[in-house]
């Protein structure tokens, strides 16, 4: 199962943590960063009632509609 949201195409980035030690910063591994999907049944169109995967960003604006 892809970790991307279905309505806005949102999926996972790269993000890179970095320690200061000594004044300097030290280079360290990088962290994958994956969105929050939530399972949301759609409220309407022609895919009515059909659960997806859907950030919390849209879901918070399919309930606005």
């Amino acid at each position: 199962m892809e970790k991307v949201c279905k309505i806005c195409e949102k999926k996972s980035s790269m993000g890179v943590t970095l320690v200061k030690l000594r004044g300097k910063y030290n280079p360290t591994s990088k962290v994958r960063k994956y969105p929050n999907l939530q399972w949301v049944a759609l409220p309407s169109g022609k895919d009515k009632g059909k659960r997806v995967l859907a950030c919390t960003k849209c879901i918070k604006r399919l309930s606005k509609i």
